[in-house]
């Protein structure tokens, strides 16, 4: 039982874990937007970001919308996997598939486009805003699709071991 416990908590992580990303980066952005340089990022919104802050928040919420819905749909087929007896292989073929929108979000979030844009939008004073943190906040899209991938393999180990062989 508490195998399956900490199966469940290892699938569920991943969206938990892609919606801190997006928690993580939004105070960095406001963080950003709230600092007074010579260069103003923008005039301020009413959720607190500069305009500047608005466009590249669109960004990262985008990154985390692509990896949580992978997560979401990982943690589905983990579920699904610990409780079928048949049908296996198309459902870890599913979650392979899974990972390809996983690793994009992944991908674009360790190449961090925050600081960057902001450099491209000649706000420079944004970017050396933005907290030292901020370019960790990866860290979390990583440890989310690593934490899936373990569960999904004693998912699939406790579903293995559970079901009578065939025969």
């Amino acid at each position: 039982m508490r195998e399956r416990t900490g199966t469940l908590i290892l699938l569920l992580s991943g969206p938990v874990l892609a919606a801190a990303y997006a928690a993580v980066n939004y105070a960095a952005l406001r963080t950003a937007s709230g600092a007074r340089g010579d260069a103003p990022a923008g005039r301020i919104t009413s959720d607190g970001l500069s305009s500047l802050g608005s466009d590249l928040w669109w960004i990262v919420r985008g990154v985390a919308l692509v990896a949580g819905v992978a997560a979401v749909g990982i943690a589905v087929v983990g579920l699904l996997l610990r409780r079928a007896a048949r049908g296996r292989g198309a459902l870890l073929v599913s979650s392979g598939v899974l990972i390809l929108p996983y690793a994009l979000g992944l991908a674009v979030a360790v190449y961090n486009p925050v600081p960057r844009l902001a450099g491209f939008y000649d706000h420079p004073a944004f970017a050396d805003a933005l907290p030292p943190w901020q370019s960790f906040s990866a860290l979390l899209l990583l440890a989310a699709a690593l934490a899936q991938a373990v569960g999904l393999v004693r998912a699939h180990t406790l579903a293995r071991t559970a079901s009578p062989p065939p025969g």
